[in-house]
């Protein structure tokens, strides 16, 4: 195919394009009659390995809340509510009962883990994650249970810090159905609350999940966007020059993904000081949003969170280092004391009473609402605030995996799924022929992975002009699909390199990278040959 005629889709969404090359890929594949190779789908980011210890743990902790409910029934099938009097108790001689293995054990251990290390009542928390787990009330408070909240935020403070610590100050949790109703949450309230309006400038950091670069340009947001464009010469770093944009006034926002999708590096800590440097010294007003889903896959992780909390909002998703991507499970964390509620307090008398009219079916002061009460009554278009808030069996479940991960004083699941990802990437660069990357903070999640470079270090200088200047990116793409089965997404939706392409190491098996990077290097083979006769 000719190259124009493959520019419409430089237009769509890299997951619209993605779909376009699973119909090509097995729409081929069907036609392959000797069936020794498989359809590859790499450009799924759900990965294809998850926790099960929390997951067994959670079924056998809500087995006991319905089995304590049954007991005060004489109905079959019918169940009422219990008191948490004596819970605990109740909770103890449950656990001896039960049959004896891995999950079992991590429950109770967890639950007296979490008594001990909080200071929890017994009684209280049983009562709390009990009643959670069998979901029959709306979740009380709406924004996140007490003893979860407590939970979540030691888990948060042992991923977004070297030293395991978050710095002094409240911080509140909004739990969310994920990473991506957190965003949209997030934009909105903001909205509401007249912090972003439309032809306002937000700084976003790119490459980037592409739904990030949509999200802005929205017509209920009309957001004018400057990016902060990542050096690909430089591990994905961005540069100081890149930074000086922050400087500028207008901008009100800076948004980011770190550790980073698609390039799944985590940004320096010496940029994350300087990030932190411009903000205290220059742009004090600034609000800096960033999505740690991938903080988990990085030891000692330096988030922005730990430098400038006051401006920052963290967004998190446990769907991909626990495999829960259909569970729905994200929270949103805010310092107490933080910049937009400083920024809300200075609107004009006039802003603040259209504001009010939002809230006051809520509560008699609506100014005395914080931004994170706003985001969690904005998420039911404050009409049905009293609904809000993530189901109560997502949250107990969140409980069980944050008090995994804070259990495994060995970090042996963290090291395990390194150890998954790494063989993945080895076996993708081996059979690519290039050097495995292998540097410090990087998650091994993705690869951006830049085809005109690698025809430069494979082929030399003039192959790579001669490949951007006579083929489409794309074209590669539908090739490597038809003919070796194999979906990747372009990278330039992600704000990429326009030659690159985005493969996920999280969904596929070991071998199969064996095969992605085969494919490839053939694909890339057949183009130098045609240079070659020429």
């Amino acid at each position: 195919m000719k190259k124009q005629k493959f520019k419409k889709f430089h237009e769509m969404s890299p997951f619209e394009v993605k779909d376009l090359l699973i119909l090509a890929a097995e729409e081929s594949f069907k036609k392959n009659k000797k069936k020794k190779v498989k359809f590859l789908n790499a450009g799924r980011g759900n990965p294809n390995f998850f926790n099960t210890t929390a997951r067994s743990a959670f079924s056998y902790f809500s087995l006991f809340a319905v089995h304590l409910a049954d007991t005060l029934s004489s109905f079959e099938s019918i169940a009422y509510r219990y008191t948490k009097e004596n819970i605990y108790e109740k909770f103890l001689e449950y656990i001896k009962r039960s049959e004896k293995n891995l999950a079992v054990d991590f429950l109770k251990d967890a639950i007296e883990f979490a008594i001990k290390k909080f200071k929890f009542d017994p009684d209280e928390f049983i009562y709390e994650l009990a009643d959670a787990a069998l979901g029959d009330l709306y979740p009380l408070p709406p924004r996140i249970f007490p003893h979860v909240e407590k939970i979540v935020i030691e888990y948060m403070s042992k991923i977004l810090s070297p030293d395991k610590k978050l710095p002094k100050g409240n911080f509140q949790i909004f739990a969310t159905e994920g990473a991506t109703a957190a965003m949209i949450y997030l934009f909105n309230s903001l909205k509401y609350n007249k912090i972003l309006n439309a032809k306002d400038h937000i700084a976003i950091a790119t490459p980037i999940f592409s739904p990030y670069l949509e999200i802005p340009k929205l017509n209920e947001f009309n957001l004018i966007e400057v990016k902060i464009q990542a050096d690909e010469l430089h591990d994905w770093q961005i540069s100081d020059q890149e930074l000086k944009k922050l400087l500028d006034p207008a901008i009100k926002a800076f948004f980011l993904v770190n550790p980073t999708n698609p390039t799944s590096v985590a940004i320096k800590k010496e940029t994350i000081l300087k990030i932190a440097q411009i903000v205290k010294k220059y742009r004090k007003d600034l609000i800096i949003i960033t999505d740690t889903v991938y903080a988990t896959f990085v030891n000692n992780f330096h988030s922005l969170v730990k430098e400038i909390p006051y401006n920052t909002v963290c967004v998190y998703s446990f769907s991909k280092y626990f495999g829960v991507t259909g569970w729905r499970l994200g929270i949103i964390m805010l310092q107490e004391n933080n910049i937009i509620n400083d920024l809300i307090s200075k609107l004009s008398e006039k802003d603040k009473k259209k504001i009010d009219k939002r809230y006051i079916t809520i509560t008699t002061q609506p100014r005395k609402l914080g931004f994170i009460d706003r985001l969690l009554i904005d998420s039911r278009d404050s009409a049905l605030a009293h609904t809000g808030g993530l189901s109560c069996p997502q949250q107990a479940i969140m409980a069980f995996f944050c008090l995994f991960e804070l259990m495994d004083k060995e970090k042996k699941y963290k090291k395990d799924i390194h150890d998954i990802l790494k063989k993945r990437i080895y076996n993708l660069f081996e059979n690519l022929e290039l050097k495995v990357p292998d540097k410090i903070g990087h998650t091994y999640y993705y690869v951006l992975l830049d085809i005109a470079e690698v025809a430069k270090i494979k082929y030399g200088e003039n192959f790579k002009k001669h490949l951007v200047k006579n083929v489409n990116i794309l074209e590669f793409l539908f090739k490597l699909a038809k003919e070796k089965y194999i979906v990747c997404l372009p990278g330039e939706g992600f704000a990429g390199p326009i030659w690159s392409l985005r493969i996920s190491l999280a969904n596929l098996e070991v071998e199969d990278y064996i095969v992605i990077g085969k494919g490839i290097t053939n694909i890339l083979n057949y183009y130098y040959k045609k240079f070659k006769k020429k």
